[in-house]
């Protein structure tokens, strides 16, 4: 029989699938496209694309139930600010997979999971806004 076997365990605990998770789904939704491996992107696209229906409600209970998946507020400010104005009139699928071919060192299959319509100049900003605002304080 084949009950309770509704999503990919990936030999890792709970607690720790639940954090992995987590962090993956804010930094998809931070520079809208991220690598990993195929059976990771395959389980967080299943999340991704929730999170996504949470951001166009709106409301604030739909932005608590983001804020307690996520943990990270940058990333739920975008989300409700940013995609779910992006996506209010799509009905679905949010994300997309798209095979990578294989890593080097043990041969997984990879992959990029990028939202649809993404903002091609979204990828790295955060980042670099990070690196601008630490050199400004170190030459301060």
């Amino acid at each position: 029989m084949n009950h309770g076997n509704g999503y990919r365990r990936l030999n890792r605990t709970h607690e720790h699938r639940k954090a992995m998770f987590a962090n993956m789904a804010s930094s998809l939704i931070e520079h809208e496209q991220i690598k990993t491996t195929l059976p990771k992107a395959k389980e967080l696209k299943r999340i991704a694309d929730k999170l996504i229906t949470l951001g166009k409600r709106g409301d604030l209970h739909a932005r608590r139930l983001a804020h307690s998946e996520l943990k990270q507020e940058a990333a739920v400010k975008k989300l409700f600010d940013t995609l779910g104005a992006r996506y209010k009139d799509r009905q679905g699928g949010y994300t997309r997979v798209l095979k990578a071919g294989f890593r080097y060192g043990d041969a997984a299959p990879m992959a990029i999971v990028e939202l649809v319509d993404r903002d091609p100049a979204a990828r790295g900003a955060g980042d670099k806004a990070r690196l601008a605002a630490a050199e400004e304080a170190t030459e301060a």
